[in-house]
């Protein structure tokens, strides 16, 4: 089964001929890139990667020493989405407006380098979930080929695995847009603190985690296994102690653990129906 949605992905990416990926550096666009430059060629694969506000300085390293890893030529362009206030005032459908911003320049990029296809790393697992930005994806006609092959998060994983990618086992992440309440206002100095609270978390041993910003709050999950590393009082003292060193005023766990999307817990059904991919 797993081997016929990779032969499937294979023969679709083979016929493109030729393609721009958008690469982040995460677990699926890194595959994504592996599989487009194993069958298509480094000379018919290009790498874009958004230099954006939405990620930490260390996923932006990260993409570059990926690139190189898997030899791929790779462009980097400039992003300045908070000048943009569809996207800075954080309404619910910011994603769209991000993600119409990003692949806009993309297929610019595709375009003038005479690349047929933008490539981007949307997964099966993906299909349920409340994203906007993909509206934008299908409207632009960017292509989502692991999507189309039916090819789960826990796929890739594997499959990453076994092609040797050190992006295996890497954590999920999310843009930093995603740690802020819909119709909180995101400023460079909130995505900063928010970055270098969630450093302070993995230089901790936290694996998987978020820090959600809520005002002077910061609502800290992390998987339910490791919650009870906050009950030793020496640890947790020293970290909320670190939190309000940059800023924050109150610092909570969130007893739900870490999920992917809990911003979307305060949306109405209809809103998030009215997005769904």
């Amino acid at each position: 089964m797993l081997e016929q949605k990779l032969s499937n992905l294979k023969q679709n990416i083979k016929s493109l001929k030729k393609v721009v990926v958008a690469f982040s550096g995460g677990v699926d666009s890194t595959f994504l890139l592996k599989v487009c430059i194993d069958e298509l060629g480094t000379d018919n694969v290009l790498a874009v990667t958004a230099r954006s506000q939405a990620i930490t300085e260390r996923e932006f390293e990260e993409s570059q020493s990926l690139a190189n890893f898997l030899n791929a030529r790779q462009i980097i362009i400039e992003l300045n989405e908070l000048d943009d206030p569809y996207i800075s005032d954080n309404p619910p459908e910011r994603c769209y407006f991000c993600k119409k911003q990003i692949f806009n320049k993309f297929i610019a990029i595709a375009k003038e380098n005479g690349y047929n296809f933008v490539l981007e790393g949307a997964n099966f697992s993906d299909k349920d979930d409340f994203r906007p930005g993909m509206r934008a994806v299908r409207e632009l006609g960017v292509l989502s080929p692991l999507k189309d092959a039916c090819l789960t998060k826990d796929e890739i994983r594997e499959l990453s695995k076994e092609m040797g990618l050190p992006t295996w086992n890497k954590p999920s992440y999310a843009c930093l847009f995603s740690r802020f309440p819909y119709g909180e206002k995101i400023t460079s100095e909130k995505l900063k603190r928010v970055s270098q609270a969630e450093d302070i978390l993995r230089q901790n041993g936290f694996y998987q985690f978020r820090v959600r910003s809520h005002g002077d709050l910061a609502r800290i999950e992390v998987l339910p296994q490791e919650i009870d590393k906050f009950f030793d009082e020496t640890f947790r003292n020293e970290i909320t102690q670190k939190f309000k060193n940059i800023g924050f005023t109150y610092i909570t766990l969130d007893l739900s653990g870490y999920r992917t999307g809990s911003m979307n817990e305060q949306l109405k059904e209809e809103e998030m129906a009215s997005w769904k991919d």
